[in-house]
């Protein structure tokens, strides 16, 4: 990601014309390092200045040495109107074609089908399905943003009442007990106060927030975004399944001991 912010450096300004490049990373990138980190801080700095165009999921088993998943990130500081303030996320993990001679772990390639519709979808920045499967999506870039706030509870002394504060700022305020203690991750775009109302107070009436604690942070859940969710199949045919095997032991076992 250092690398990512030396790119950005080299950037020539909107003002004069501006740049668009792509990079290669790995699945890190996206998720790695909580509110406040540097891995959290440089993706806010790249979305809260509206850089991210869009994020191509590639499929695995695409470079010499490696066999993870890994992402093509675009990034713009002259967005056209459309994409201003958006973000869009491309899965394109599925569409490859076996090389004919491996190469180390370079296994599969993009064909050149697969690499027209990924230009296709960029280019006509829509969201889009097949086979009942989302492989374009569009989103603000405040979506990938979050607010994590840390939740106090009070310490208690041996006759179940909260210890006090004695002297400075803490005379006579509970005082936190750490072992209690615990975040909570609220998105941008809720309110901080009607979240902490709504899920934590109802639980835990005795908890309050620490403000000098909270923190803004931003990941970007790629696989989340294109997930979905298949049904288990029917009880009554899992149980079949399981009948019918058993059935089959049992006449294996039968043979042998005959």
């Amino acid at each position: 990601m250092l690398f990512l912010l030396h790119l950005l450096s080299k950037m020539r300004p909107a003002a004069e014309g501006g740049s668009r490049f792509g990079i290669v990373l790995n699945g890190s990138p996206l998720f790695t390092g909580g509110a406040g980190s540097g891995e959290s801080e440089i993706r806010r700095y790249v979305l809260e200045n509206d850089l991210l165009e869009a994020i191509v999921g590639l499929p695995t088993d695409m470079f010499y040495n490696t066999g993870i998943s890994t992402y093509i990130w675009i990034i713009s500081n002259r967005k056209p109107a459309a994409r201003k303030g958006k973000v869009q996320l491309i899965d394109a993990s599925a569409w490859w074609q076996k090389m004919r001679k491996s190469l180390g772990s370079k296994r599969k390639e993009l064909g050149d089908a697969h690499i027209e519709r990924i230009t296709q979808l960029f280019g006509q920045f829509v969201e889009a399905q097949e086979e009942g499967k989302p492989v374009s999506r569009i989103f603000k870039n405040e979506a990938f943003g979050y607010t994590t706030i840390t939740v106090e509870r009070p310490l208690k002394d041996e006759h179940g009442q909260p210890v006090l504060g004695v002297k400075g700022k803490q005379k006579g305020k509970p005082q936190p007990d750490s072992a209690l203690r615990d975040t909570e991750n609220v998105p941008l775009s809720d309110d901080v106060q009607a979240y902490f109302k709504r899920e934590v107070l109802p639980h835990a009436p005795d908890a309050w927030i620490d403000p000098e604690k909270t923190k803004v942070g931003y990941e970007i859940p790629f696989n989340r975004h294109f997930y979905v969710f298949k049904p288990p199949r029917p009880l009554a045919e899992i149980d079949a399944d399981l009948k019918q095997t058993t059935d089959r032991i049992l006449a294996m076992i039968k043979g042998l001991s005959a």
